[in-house]
């Protein structure tokens, strides 16, 4: 039987943290003397009576009989009350006028896929804005990450909800207690967006629009203060460095913590890492080339550095935009969504099906071939000189097929909606891997705006189920998960 208690207990820890998040908003919102003060701080009020109200409910919960199936629950209701909480500062201040248009905004934030209903960004009061660029911040690294790593103060639980909120591929536990974990990804997290904010506020940002592009730079979320994206500042040193910092975002963040430790060599000798390097410099090489082809760039260093930020923007999950990619033409296209497809590490901020079971798949091929040759040749796959277990391969032959199954039933869902074909294609593979951006007329420089309300919520949904890595969503849905 479900432990509803701690499920409600949980919840109400993140309610009450959130609310910290939310008036730190409102805090910048006093600053610049908006209109949105007001909006935010009943919006704060409203997330922690909730918060209180749910942790006095499950006070006294049994934390001990809490499984997987609870974890599941809470991070799922996590993802999904936060954005109906989340929302509120949008819709209380009439900044988005409905609420279909005001859960997909918050949603896409949280979920760091960066797509956006909003036609002028640049309108909105400087509270309103840093609270969108802060739902990508926490969504990035995972709130639930957070609170695991605060769990002591407040009660077990942790593993489970860690579990549940990270499922990748494997888990290294660099240390023995998941809270021990958690804490030190967050601290690389912090560091990172701290280091950010001050190479972008060296450059020609100020420092608001520093702190909000390193919200949404690290976490590989691609909100923007600007209409124009990061091409506003026309500046080959903002994207340098925004290139830089997300693809070390769509880098696993354990080895990321090792390279802060001196162990640099863990990061080069893992195998993961390096296809994904040579697939992202392969990728620009190919890019660059094909736009010094087609005239779309002045010389070999701007070609280089466009189809750069492209390629890492894009596999990264991002989503920021220097250039508009559509008139590029078919074969970029197509490139791009092998990008959005794969996309970066496990480990990582970004979505997708991540290189390392890309990786294994790949491997998983390779021996099926030989085994034509040599049928009884016991050939296992391996990953860093180790064997990946035939479990594990079952796990990732499983999760692509959920994967490329739900992206077609997407397709003709939104089809079915009227989208065109290539705005179906775009936005199933772009919401499902959390990138933002899709084709057509819903690319780098285009919003979602005008798509249908059904879609609307429908998206959503797949932001959400991408975001959770599918399975953590779906299961939810199968009967047998509410059986005892």
């Amino acid at each position: 039987m479900l432990n509803v208690r701690f499920i409600v207990k949980m919840l109400g820890v993140m309610f009450i943290l959130e609310t910290f998040f939310m008036l730190a908003a409102t805090v910048v919102a006093f600053l610049y003397r908006g209109s949105d003060v007001y909006p935010l701080l009943i919006s704060s009020g409203i997330l922690f009576g909730t918060g209180f109200l749910f942790y006095s409910m499950g006070f006294k919960a049994n934390e001990h009989s809490a499984g997987r199936r609870e974890g599941m629950l809470i991070v799922t209701l996590t993802w999904i009350l936060f954005s109906l909480f989340g929302m509120l500062p949008f819709y209380i201040g009439g900044y988005i006028d409905n609420v279909t248009d005001a859960f997909f905004e918050t949603m896409s934030g949280f979920t760091t896929t960066g797509s956006t209903i909003l036609t002028n960004i640049e309108a909105l009061p400087k509270g309103i804005l840093f609270w969108r660029s802060l739902t990508q911040w926490q969504g990035g690294i995972g709130m639930v990450v957070f609170t695991v790593a605060l769990m002591p103060i407040f009660g077990g639980g942790a593993s489970q909800m860690f579990d549940a909120e990270t499922p990748g591929i494997t888990h290294e536990r660099f240390r023995p207690r998941i809270t021990q974990v958690a804490k030190r990804l967050w601290g690389v997290y912090v560091f990172l967006t701290l280091f950010l904010v001050g190479l972008l506020w060296a450059g020609p940002m100020n420092l608001y629009d520093a702190v909000n592009h390193a919200f949404t730079a690290i976490s590989t979320g691609g909100y923007s203060t600007k209409n124009a994206s990061i091409a506003y500042w026309n500046s080959s040193y903002i994207e340098y460095v925004i290139t830089i910092f997300m693809f070390i975002g769509a880098t696993n963040m354990t080895l990321v913590y090792f390279c802060f430790n001196g162990n640099v060599k863990k990061l080069i000798k893992d195998e993961e890492f390096r296809w994904f390097f040579f697939f992202v410099l392969g990728a620009i090489i190919v890019v660059m080339v094909w736009i010094l082809y087609l005239g779309f760039a002045s010389d070999v260093e701007n070609a280089f550095r466009k189809a750069a930020f492209q390629v890492v923007t894009l596999v990264s999950t991002c989503g920021f935009a220097t250039d508009d990619y559509i008139p590029w033409g078919p074969f970029f296209w197509f490139i791009a969504l092998i990008l959005m497809f794969i996309c970066g590490c496990a480990g990582s901020t970004c979505g997708g099906l991540k290189m390392g079971r890309f990786v294994i798949l790949t491997k998983n091929l390779s021996n099926e071939f030989k085994k034509q040759t040599h049928p009884h040749a016991v050939i296992p796959v391996r990953m860093n000189g180790h064997v990946v277990s035939g479990d594990i391969v079952h796990r990732v032959l499983a999760f692509v097929f959920a994967y490329i199954t739900l992206i077609v039933v997407s397709c003709l869902a939104l089809s079915l909606d009227g989208m065109g074909f290539s705005e179906a294609i775009g936005a199933a593979v772009s919401a499902i891997s959390n990138v933002g951006p899709g084709l057509g007329t819903l690319g780098p420089v285009s919003n979602f705006a005008d798509v249908p309300t059904v879609s609307k919520w429908f998206l959503s949904f797949l932001m959400l189920t991408g975001r959770l890595e599918i399975f953590t969503v779906l299961t939810i849905l199968v009967p047998g998960f509410w059986k005892q």
